[in-house]
C-alpha cells in the first residue's frame, strides 16, 4: 500500500471543494432555516416548502450518477447533513438520503425511485431490527415508503403516511405495520444501509452538537455577573470546552467512518456504531450545558437552546437504542477477534 494512501486513512482534513460544500449549504440553512421555522414547524416537525427548496438537491446528491444524480460521497453527504443539523432544520434529510440510498442499492426501480429522485415522494427507514411487525419508524408520518428488515429478509413497504406520534423532539414519527411489502433483498444487504444511517444521522447530532456549543459560547460571552463575562468564570468555561472537544472528536470520528465506508466498507468495522454513539453523547452534553449556560431562560419556550436539547435528546434516541448498539458492536467486535485467529 503506497505512502499516499497510508496518509489518506490518518488525514481527515477537508479538501478545498469539500469545504465550499460545506460552506454553500450551511449558508443556504441559515437563510432558509431558522428557530422561528423551526418552531412554526412543529408539531410534526416537517416544512413541506423547505423540502420543495431542498430536497431535490439532497436527492440528486444521494443517487449515483447512473441512476440520474450526482453520486456524491458518503463523505460529502455526511458533510450537508451536518449543516442541516446544525439549523436544526425541519426536514427529514437523513431519513431520505438513506431511503434514495437503499433503493439504488437493492435494485428498486420504476415509480417510486422516479418519485423519490424529484423528491416528490419520501422513502424512509426502519433502523430497528426488531421481529416486530408494527415499529415506530423515523418520518413515517410524513412517508410513502419504509425500507426494512424482516426476518431474513429486506422488504420495501409502500402506504399512506402513518398518524404523528407525538414526542418531545417534534419529529414526524409514525407507527408502520411492515407485514406484506415486496421483498427486495437479504439480511445481509441491510448492513450497508445500517452504516449509512448510523453515520448520516451521527453527522446530525454533531452538527446539532456544535450549534449548541456556539449557543453556549455567545451566551457566555454576553451575559455578565459581578462586572465581568460569565464566561471568564471556570465553572463555565472548562465545561464549554469539554463539550466542545466532545463534539470535535464526534466529527472526527464520523468522518472517518464516512471515508472507510466510501472507500474500504469491509474495514468499516466499529467505527459507524463508534460514530454514532459519540455524536448521541456530545449532543445531548452540549444541549444540556447550552440550557445550564442559560440558567431559567434556557428551559423557557423562547430560548432556542431548549429546541435543541429537545432534538438531541430525540433524535440520538431515534438513531439507535443504545443497548442494541451495544449489542451489534459486540457481535462485530467477536467476529473480528474470531477472524484474526
Amino acid at each position: 500500500m503506497s505512502a499516499v494512501w497510508e496518509l489518506r486513512k490518518e488525514d481527515y482534513t477537508l479538501s478545498g471543494e469539500q469545504q465550499e460544500l460545506r460552506d454553500s449549504f450551511r449558508a443556504f440553512f441559515a437563510k432558509a432555516a431558522g428557530a422561528e421555522r423551526v418552531r412554526m414547524a412543529e408539531p410534526l416537525g416537517f416544512d413541506a416548502g423547505l423540502w420543495q427548496q431542498a430536497g431535490p438537491q439532497f436527492m440528486s446528491m444521494a443517487l449515483s450518477e447512473e441512476a440520474g444524480g450526482d453520486g456524491a460521497g458518503l463523505v460529502e453527504l455526511a458533510l450537508v447533513v451536518e449543516e442541516a443539523g446544525r439549523a436544526a432544520a425541519p426536514i427529514p434529510v437523513v431519513e431520505a438520503i438513506v431511503g434514495a440510498r437503499a433503493l439504488e442499492r437493492l435494485n428498486v426501480t420504476g415509480e417510486l425511485l422516479d418519485k423519490v429522485k424529484t423528491a416528490e415522494t419520501i422513502v424512509t427507514i426502519c433502523p430497528s431490527t426488531s421481529r416486530a411487525e408494527r415499529r415506530l419508524v423515523p418520518a413515517g408520518a410524513i412517508a410513502r415508503a419504509v425500507v426494512a428488515k424482516r426476518g431474513d429478509d429486506v422488504i420495501v413497504k409502500s402506504g399512506t403516511p402513518a398518524p404523528l406520534v407525538p414526542n418531545l423532539g417534534c419529529a414526524p414519527l409514525g407507527w408502520w405495520n411492515i407485514d406484506g411489502g415486496i421483498v427486495v433483498g437479504a439480511a445481509a444487504d441491510f448492513d450497508c444501509i445500517a452504516a449509512d444511517w448510523q453515520i448520516l444521522s451521527a453527522a446530525a447530532l454533531v452538527g446539532l452538537g456544535q450549534a449548541s456549543v456556539d449557543m453556549g459560547v455567545r451566551y457566555a460571552k454576553e451575559r455578565t455577573a459581578f462586572g465581568t463575562a460569565i464566561g471568564a468564570f471556570q465553572a463555565i468555561a472548562h465545561t464549554l470546552v469539554d463539550a466542545a472537544a466532545a463534539v470535535e472528536g464526534a466529527r472526527r470520528l464520523m468522518w472517518r467512518a464516512a471515508w472507510f465506508s466510501e472507500n474500504e466498507p469491509d474495514a468499516l468495522g466499529l467505527l459507524g456504531i463508534g460514530a454514532l454513539c459519540s455524536a448521541a453523547h456530545a449532543a445531548e452534553k452540549a444541549g444540556a450545558l447550552a440550557v445550564h449556560t442559560q440558567g431559567g431562560l434556557g428551559v423557557t419556550l423562547e430560548s432556542d437552546a431548549q429546541l435543541y436539547y429537545r432534538r438531541a435528546k430525540s433524535w440520538a434516541l431515534l438513531a439507535g437504542e443504545r443497548r442494541a448498539l451495544l449489542n451489534d458492536a459486540a457481535d462485530i467486535a467477536l467476529s473480528s477477534m474470531e477472524g484474526a485467529r
